[in-house]
């Protein structure tokens, strides 16, 4: 059994947080070698009975999309990680349970992500877009670019909205939910809930039951009954007046495992969203968009009508021809290394063989991340109405900049 990746993330609430705000957080550990990418889709709408193509299947297409922003694996279509015009953000965890992932083609978590952030304007409607899918279309396929192994696993998702969030795991077509309002939370590889259950799919419980796994009369323990392991992962809490800075240095913290720099695995993207509870605020989204936290810049994003898609944070399009899309498919593994990976890779080299050109080059990553986040307490902090456009190149002016100090 394929183990699964500790990726983390977290959720906080007011009165943890300062100013009242969300504060989201995602780390996303995936194989050490993999690219990731962030990529912007404008909202749309669709002809009636169209289709549209996910990582391995084909479902039915909405009417109207919403506009999304994602940080992904450059070969699949769905994400990691998210966020839409409407301030819902979702992360998807790989899991274990007792009941073993298909390995057959259907949705995969990460494509269930990006169709939740894509249909639903609220965190509950994201969550009823992700367990109707499940019904209809199942989960299951490899989540790794590795034609040698099949990686599957279940997934887990956290779906955070302005006023609300959604602890979100499955089993196969079966599911539970827990709403969160207060507190901090955070959801990582292991099942998390436990009796507290909000939501949940009509058959789990007789399920459970007829496969031997709960008898019936004992409380029902979503994590003891469907999980493998005995200990299962708990909520974190202890912390105040976490902002968006607090969330990126938990984000970094290599010495209790949050973020992964392992043999076999890294943390090879990561992202932080603030969400006002006032709507007249526009969310802001931080992207690293390359590996390891610790030595990346977060860069923020806001929407709007005119946001831009620079390659730059892309990787190259390789067609049809692409290995992901061939069938037998990953029978060979291309570049897909965008500019900014390129020269993060630079920049990563310098700081592990040069180490007071290492200590000037991360008090300029720094510094460039410091501009964004005063940019950001500007935004948020501003009693006139502002136009998202002028703020919204932000992410691609920081991606410029840091493109030409790392060259």
């Amino acid at each position: 059994m394929a183990a699964a990746p500790p990726s983390y993330c977290f959720v906080a609430f007011p009165p943890c947080t300062k100013d009242g705000l969300v504060v989201f957080g995602k780390n996303s550990t995936r194989p050490r070698d993999e690219v990731q990418e962030v990529v912007y889709f404008a909202a749309a709408t669709h002809d009636p009975e169209s289709k549209v193509e996910c990582t391995y299947v084909e479902i039915d297409q909405v009417p109207k999309t919403h506009a999304i922003v994602l940080s992904r694996p450059a070969w699949l279509w769905g994400a990691e990680m998210g966020a839409n015009e409407h301030g819902v953000c979702i992360a998807n965890e790989a899991i274990i349970t007792k009941e073993p992932a298909s390995e057959n083609e259907a949705l995969l978590g990460m494509d269930l992500v990006r169709l939740g952030l894509e249909r639903g304007a609220t965190a509950k409607e994201a969550l009823d877009v992700i367990v109707s899918l499940l019904r209809e279309y199942g989960q299951g396929g490899n989540y790794y670019e590795d034609g040698s192994l099949c990686h599957a696993f279940q997934s887990a998702f956290l779906i955070v909205d302005r006023k609300e969030a959604w602890i979100l795991e499955t089993v196969g077509k079966y599911w539970a939910a827990e709403k969160i309002t207060e507190g901090v939370k955070c959801i990582c590889n292991q099942l998390s809930l436990t009796t507290r259950i909000d939501a949940e799919h009509p058959e789990l419980r007789s399920y459970a039951e007829s496969r031997g796994w709960w008898n019936g009369d004992a409380e029902f323990d979503f994590a003891k009954v469907f999980s493998v392991a005995e200990d299962h992962v708990k909520c974190c809490a202890g912390k105040e007046s976490i902002a968006a800075q607090t969330m990126m240095d938990i984000l970094r913290d290599k010495a209790h495992g949050v973020c992964v720099d392992s043999e076999a695995f890294l943390t090879t993207a990561s992202m932080v969203s603030v969400l006002p509870h006032n709507h007249s605020s526009p969310c802001i989204h931080f992207f690293t968009g390359t590996p390891d936290p610790s030595r990346s810049i977060f860069k923020p994003f806001i929407f709007a009508d005119d946001v831009k898609q620079v390659p730059k944070v892309q990787s190259p399009s390789l067609g049809d021809d692409d290995p992901a899309k061939k069938i037998p498919r990953f029978q060979e593994k291309p570049d897909r290394r965008h500019e900014l990976y390129k020269a993060h890779e630079w920049a990563r080299s310098v700081i592990e063989t040069d180490e007071d050109k290492g200590k000037k080059l991360m008090r300029i990553m720094l510094d460039l991340e410091k501009q964004g986040l005063e940019a950001m307490e500007d935004i948020l902090s501003s009693t006139e109405v502002l136009d998202p456009a002028e703020v919204a190149d932000l992410f691609y002016d920081c991606v410029d900049t840091e493109i030409k100090f790392f060259k």
